[in-house]
């Protein structure tokens, strides 16, 4: 609790300028279980101007130095592992294997996955007499969501010290323990300060200021396309580079020669999972017309062996979704579903039986949906699937295209090239075929308003580095 009222920066726990606190919600009971310090526009100057007085000298450290840091917060997460896995699944509900299996194992996987490609990246290469130079980009301003806490947070703090930048971090303050800890375990990994520093805050308080900082070379922003395009517009004043991945509305496309009764199942478990709370869900399966039926009856038998209720509970699957908001939110795009005419075949609004308190969702299936209804348009961001029909292929890919977003999409098919040829089609960042394991190697990142930029591994590397070419370097 007494790091909780504090704020990491230029290698020290200090107090706010201004004291405002602000109480974190446990979402299965609706009620405070700790409470942090929110920042202000004078917190943001003194990280930043930490941040960019370090720049100076590590943005000049050699491979081996950064690599070994790297190394070393490896190391010490290790250490910390089930205290991560314990704040996350008190923040944001998650129940506990979950936030251990997924959520803090995911975190170290990241990290892992950039050491590995940063030791073998090239920061610079001859075209004939010219030299490109790769060169760290600055001071970057990281702002990171509640629903994958840590995956965002390394995704963005890790590339960012193997390019040789230094960070100014602002984690969800819906769910902020677990980046608490993680700062904890940058001062504990020996970090050089004002390399990595924490402000805890609102979006308009502290994410936009960040967004508009003048001593900012780059924001890298995870979270809703609306707060995604508030950053962008606040960011361009000073015309600085911004990275974003953003909403979703993924299509799972289940071809006729799938293995429908374990693509439907699967479909439905890709959906539900962290309580329907990624970005990359597969919230719009499409279905062969002449199966729909027999699409529903699989769908309805798997939402119901999802039991909801409390995250400390063994044989819990899906926790509560995060905030008042979050549920407020879900409760109305179920209820038009049901308005706009699409069969609830099972589910529904409220919470699940014998569940009187906490932010906890009737896991919900809708049939018969299309694609101009508002479930099949909007991210609903919790456990609700919407099955839909196609005659043909060709309907099936533009109905899949048919949307603002262009996170992911998802393909079952018995023949690969068959599902190869449906993903070339597909305007999404991310393609997966036949539910493959998480690829920690892979690009990450979206076309249209689910945003730009790439992260992961060596993806994420380039994302925070400057290209300039030395043109003579040769003559």
């Amino acid at each position: 609790m007494s790091k909780h009222l504090k704020f990491f920066i230029d290698g020290a726990w200090v107090d706010p300028v201004e004291p405002a606190l602000l109480d974190v919600i446990d979402p299965s009971t609706e009620e405070p279980f700790t409470t942090i310090s929110i920042g202000s526009r004078a917190d943001v100057d003194r990280a930043v101007a930490a941040a960019k007085a370090a720049f100076a000298t590590f943005s000049v450290t050699d491979r081996a130095e950064r690599l070994a840091l790297l190394e070393r917060i490896l190391t010490v997460y290790n250490e910390r592992f089930e205290d991560i896995a314990q704040a996350v699944s008190r923040e944001m509900g998650a129940p506990l294997a979950f936030a251990r299996d997924s959520q803090a194992w995911v975190g170290r996987a990241h990290l892992e996955a950039t050491i590995l490609a940063f030791k073998n990246f090239e920061f610079s290469e001859q075209r004939g007499t010219t030299r490109i130079v790769k060169e760290p980009i600055g001071v970057c301003a990281l702002i990171t969501p509640w629903n994958w806490p840590l995956n965002q947070i390394v995704c963005k703090v890790a590339p960012a010290i193997a390019a040789g930048c230094t960070v100014v971090l602002k984690p969800s303050e819906i769910a902020p323990i677990s980046g608490l800890i993680f700062a904890e375990v940058m001062e504990a990994a020996g970090t050089p300060k004002g390399v990595f520093n924490l402000v805890n805050g609102r979006g308009p308080e502290v994410g936009q200021v960040m967004a508009g900082h003048p001593d900012v070379d780059m924001v890298s922003f995870t979270g809703s396309t609306r707060a995604g395009i508030i950053v962008a517009k606040t960011a361009a004043d000073t015309v600085k580079r911004v990275a974003q991945e953003l909403g979703g509305k993924s299509a799972n496309i289940i071809l006729p020669d799938a293995d429908f009764e374990t693509a439907v199942r699967k479909g439905v478990e890709g959906c539900f999972g962290n309580s329907g709370q990624s970005c990359d869900a597969p919230t719009r399966m499409l279905v062969p017309a002449a199966r729909h039926d027999e699409a529903l009856h699989i769908a309805r038998e798997t939402a119901e062996l999802h039991k909801v209720g409390d995250p400390g509970a063994e044989d819990t699957v899906l926790g509560p979704v995060v905030s008042d908001v979050q549920y407020n939110k879900i409760q109305r795009l179920i209820e038009l579903g049901i308005e706009e005419g699409a069969l609830l075949v099972t589910g529904g609004p409220g919470r699940p039986d014998g569940l009187n308190r906490g932010y906890y969702v009737r896991p919900t299936i809708f049939g018969h949906v299309t694609p101009d209804m508002t479930i099949a348009r909007e991210e609903i961001f919790g456990p609700v699937l919407s099955i839909l029909s196609y005659e043909t292929e060709e309907e099936a890919i533009t109905i899949a295209n048919d949307t603002v977003y262009g996170l992911a999409a998802y393909v079952q098919s018995q023949d690969i090239d068959h599902a190869r040829r449906v993903a070339a089609q597909l305007r999404a960042g991310s393609v997966y075929l036949n539910y493959p394991d998480w690829d920690t190697s892979a690009p990450f990142g979206g076309y249209k308003q689910s945003g730009n930029g790439r992260e992961y591994a060596d993806w994420g590397i380039h994302d925070f580095l400057e290209i300039k070419g030395i043109v003579g370097w040769g003559s």
